[in-house]
């Protein structure tokens, strides 16, 4: 399979040369030239399959066999042979009409690790077999910089740097980023917020000349394999539930870079039945009224209960666009090109009727979140993370009778416990997470000012 970028100006690639590239040399995203189909009886034997082999099953479809396939299995079990669960993302039952799957079980608490683990591997593959230098670049709103970095510190041939907005994430967060001290990474504590982080790290993709010349690859969501890695525990998710295909499966997900949920919409288009994709967001609720109004319009930041959602321009909305076009880079291009100058897209017609059908969104206020939390606490025993209570509500607006719901807990709650506390609520942390506030922090607080952050990043990629 060849790789193409949304706006259509860059020539076809490889599955590799697709990895390294991250942010298409365009200014684009990188997608499948065709989106391979599942048939429903490959979905029958897949139901048996663990989450390791099922992950290899979807892969083999997307990597064009430039991976010898033992290779692809080492990376495979290397990656989840330190979650905490042999499941790697175990189903929790909580009702008849709702199953939570935790995606938290992995080395940092968060649902990035499922792909940033892999990702960690896969970099550290490349740069062996191509004697390749990989200098990665991110920007986070909490949890990507923790599993980007646990997902490659200490590896030879590889460094790290990570922007993440200063006094915008949860303690725990931002511990876990800067309480790691390996001299391959480099945390930089940005005054401002993560739409601001983003922007700069957009901008240093896009010179091809400063990329080029500091090996830079990306570790957000931009880059596809993050997302096609999230797209294997949809299909675990929905194999594990019995006679699920019998069944109406909706599937609520917590989002604010639109990466999590887009992997849920691929993996529609791949052929897992899916009822109802329902974005669940929070007070910067960008995403809902797009899919309310047909307007897609950043409007003003707002500090949330749900801080890993706190984001007002979603790079994978791009991706979403690309296909709701019936994949028209031409016409991709100009609607970018109107959100640059005017500030908002805007679609209507039968282009807005499909936003509805593809999509359910819900924004959560603050309020809600706390009520949600306390509320599966008191009846059922089971602790949400705040996010995850965004995901409940959304499951809870939005399913219906004779329908099952699964919604991703996309964080432990102790990553969260500022909002946790504010319910009532006293939990024990897992003892990886009480250790780290004793732990000393290495971090350089920057000014939101692209200048600064590249001489930052000259010094320390050399």
């Amino acid at each position: 399979m060849e790789y193409i970028s949304t706006r259509g100006n860059v020539e076809a690639r490889g599955f590799i040369d697709t990895v390294l590239m991250g942010l298409a040399d365009d200014g684009g995203l990188m997608v499948p030239f065709k989106i391979p189909v599942i048939s429903p009886e490959t979905l029958e034997e897949w139901r048996s399959l663990s989450f390791q082999e099922l992950f290899l099953e979807i892969f083999s479809y997307y990597t064009n066999d430039e991976i010898p396939y033992e290779d692809l299995k080492e990376m495979v079990y290397t990656s989840y042979g330190n979650f905490r669960a042999p499941e790697v993302t175990p189903l929790r039952k909580i009702n008849d009409s709702l199953h939570v799957l935790e995606l938290f079980h992995g080395p940092t608490f968060a649902f990035k690790d499922v792909a940033l683990q892999f990702m960690g591997e896969l970099y550290s593959y490349i740069s062996k077999v191509r004697g390749e230098i990989i200098h990665i670049l991110g920007a986070t709103s909490g949890d990507t910089g923790a599993a980007a970095i646990q997902g490659v510190r200490g590896k030879e041939g590889i460094k790290i740097c990570i922007l993440h907005p200063h006094g915008k994430v949860s303690k725990v967060q931002e511990l876990q980023m800067t309480t790691v001290d390996d001299s391959n990474v480099l945390n930089l504590s940005v005054e401002g917020n993560f739409d601001d982080c983003q922007k700069v790290i957009k901008e240093l993709f896009a010179d091809l000349d400063f990329k080029g010349r500091y090996h830079l690859r990306a570790i957000n969501s931009i880059n596809f394999v993050r997302i096609l890695a999230q797209t294997v525990y949809y299909f675990y998710a929905y194999l594990q539930i019995e006679g699920s295909d019998e069944k109406k499966i909706n599937i609520s997900v917590p989002s604010g870079n639109f990466g999590n949920i887009f992997s849920g919409y691929l993996a529609k288009k791949m052929g897992l039945p899916i009822n109802k994709l329902i974005i669940a967001t929070n007070e910067n609720n960008i995403l809902e009224r797009f899919v309310l109004t047909g307007e897609y319009k950043p409007g003003s930041f707002t500090g949330t209960y749900s801080p890993s959602m706190d984001i007002q321009v979603a790079s994978n909305f791009e991706r979403y666009l690309y296909y709701l076009l019936d994949e028209d880079a031409v016409k991709l291009s100009a609607y970018m090109s109107q959100l640059q100058t005017d500030g908002k897209i805007t679609v209507d017609g039968e282009l807005f009727n499909q936003v509805q059908a593809d999509f359910a969104a819900l924004g959560v206020k603050n309020q809600q979140c706390l009520d949600t939390i306390g509320k599966y606490e008191q009846e059922y025993g089971y602790l949400l993370d705040p996010h995850t209570a965004c995901g409940i509500a959304a499951y809870e607006a939005f399913s219906g009778p004779g329908e099952t719901a699964i919604t991703f807990a996309t964080a432990h709650p102790a990553k969260f416990d500022e909002a946790i506390a504010l319910t009532g609520i006293k939990q024990d942390f897992p003892a990886q997470i009480s250790a780290l506030f004793e732990k000393p922090q290495h971090m350089t607080v920057v000014e939101h000012d692209k200048a600064e952050i590249v001489r930052q990043l000259q010094a320390f990629y050399g």
